[in-house]
């Protein structure tokens, strides 16, 4: 008698679900209804302008304080709208938590370097119509100054045509003390050639940075 096969196991990858947007965008809203009253009451905020949010894709793009200010910039656009963050990599390779973010369409970037990955993804993102949350200096900076704007917000929006909506968020968030938000007017940067040179996309960059902190007077 021919001795009976045992069944090969199946390899990692053949196992791994691949996720799609419309799952992303479950987790999403399930993250948010969770985090939501844990921040809200703390950290109540007041929002100007949602009526301002595109429908489909665009780069949000907020001043950025504090640790608080990814969340917060969700709960301002709602979870009608949900986001894919751009977020530091050393927050995705903390345990449980990455997974968490990551299952929510949250990636990491490695802001120290060119990462190509990071870029690609984000891309993609935009290119499947849903709107990215990018802080356009790139890191943190005190509350009483304003950071260096990076290039890379403008940089995808000239190369997808999305639009950039610029955000401007109360610089001291204070426990119990209400943070304003304000959301601008999105609009629309293209290239004047094929490809944009640096001298374009840092007067691009700077451009937004000026209209982000121009909606500072209307938070207070």
């Amino acid at each position: 008698m021919a001795e009976d096969k045992k069944p090969v196991p199946a390899k990692k990858d053949e196992k791994k679900k691949v996720r799609t947007r419309e799952q992303e965008s479950r987790n999403f809203r399930i993250l948010y209804t969770v985090i939501w009253p844990f921040y809200n009451i703390p950290f109540p905020i007041r929002t100007l302008h949602r009526e301002r949010i595109p429908d489909g894709a665009c780069i949000i793009c907020p001043n950025h304080n504090s640790n608080l200010d990814p969340p917060m910039a969700c709960f301002a656009v709602t979870k009608k709208h949900p986001m894919r963050i751009m977020a530091k990599k050393s927050l995705m390779e903390i345990p449980v938590v990455g997974k968490i973010f990551d299952a929510a369409g949250t990636f990491g970037v490695d802001r120290g370097n060119a990462d190509i990955g990071a870029i690609k993804k984000a891309l993609k993102v935009l290119k499947d119509g849903y709107p990215l949350l990018m802080f356009p200096e790139g890191t943190r900076v005190k509350a009483d100054t304003q950071g260096q704007a990076k290039t890379g917000a403008v940089m995808l929006a000239m190369k997808t045509g999305a639009p950039l909506v610029p955000m401007f968020m109360t610089r001291k968030k204070r426990v119990f003390r209400r943070t304003t938000i304000v959301i601008g007017e999105p609009y629309v940067i293209r290239p004047a050639g094929k490809r944009p040179t640096g001298a374009e996309l840092e007067a691009a960059a700077n451009e937004l940075l000026r209209r982000i902190y121009a909606l500072e007077e209307e938070s207070k």
